[in-house]
């Protein structure tokens, strides 16, 4: 009786592949990685335990209770960072809308130019009387106080047309304006005969551009006043 003999089953090595899958490895930092990482150590640990005095049941259950704690911390920073990201896009669509609006935020300075500017104030609480007082710096001399009698809390743009006495006129007739120029102000506020430390002066400028990043968020661009935050505006005009 003759025996036949099959011939050798040939296995290709992109067949061994794809049963024999090598785990992905997870990024650095992740979730997953903490996981491996402590996972490893945990079953080094358990190898390497002394058979006599093996691992408490409760050691044990103290250590993977800290696994619990550190996945669930590590997810919510997960969660937190699309948050943020999703929060920074939706900021910068606002932004954006805000391109070529006057903002008025934090500041001590108007630009008067051919007897019209833009200043305000900001007042945490209310007053008894409020008063903007105008200052050359040029000579350091009040060139002009604007009263705005009492007033309750809030933010307040005010126009200035640069005339500091109407009465005065020129050959023209017409009343006398200040020269062009930057000009500082600043606010005074009493309530019931003392003043107020928490009212402030805002200046005035345009949204020229928007920029965006993650390390920064998004600044708004204004040509005089430079880069500001969202959190700096005061009002939008």
């Amino acid at each position: 009786m003759s025996t036949v003999n099959a011939p050798p089953t040939v296995v290709s090595q992109d067949l061994l592949n794809s049963v024999n899958t090598k785990k992905a490895v997870a990024a650095e930092g992740s979730v997953q990685a903490d996981q491996d990482k402590f996972m490893t150590l945990l079953v080094t640990q358990l190898k390497n335990q002394d058979p006599m005095n093996p691992l408490d049941n409760a050691q044990l259950t103290s250590q993977l209770a800290q696994l619990s704690t550190v996945t669930g911390v590590n997810k919510l920073n997960t969660t937190l960072e699309s948050l943020k990201a999703s929060y920074q896009s939706s900021e910068a669509l606002q932004a954006t809308n805000m391109i070529g609006h006057g903002v008025l935020i934090e500041g001590g300075k108007v630009d008067l130019y051919n007897g019209k500017a833009v200043m305000g104030i900001d007042l945490a609480t209310g007053a008894d009387n409020v008063q903007v007082i105008i200052t050359d710096p040029r000579t350091g001399k009040d060139v002009q106080t604007i009263n705005l009698g009492a007033q309750p809390a809030g933010t307040y743009p005010i126009a200035w047309d640069g005339v500091p006495d109407p009465s005065k006129l020129d050959a023209a007739g017409k009343p006398i304006t200040l020269a062009n120029g930057n000009y500082l102000i600043r606010v005074v506020a009493e309530r019931g005969g003392e003043q107020l430390k928490d009212a402030k002066t805002l200046s005035f400028d345009t949204v020229a551009s928007v920029s965006t990043n993650v390390k920064d968020g998004v600044k708004l661009n204004l040509p005089t006043l430079g880069t500001v935050t969202m959190g700096q505006i005061r009002q939008i005009i």
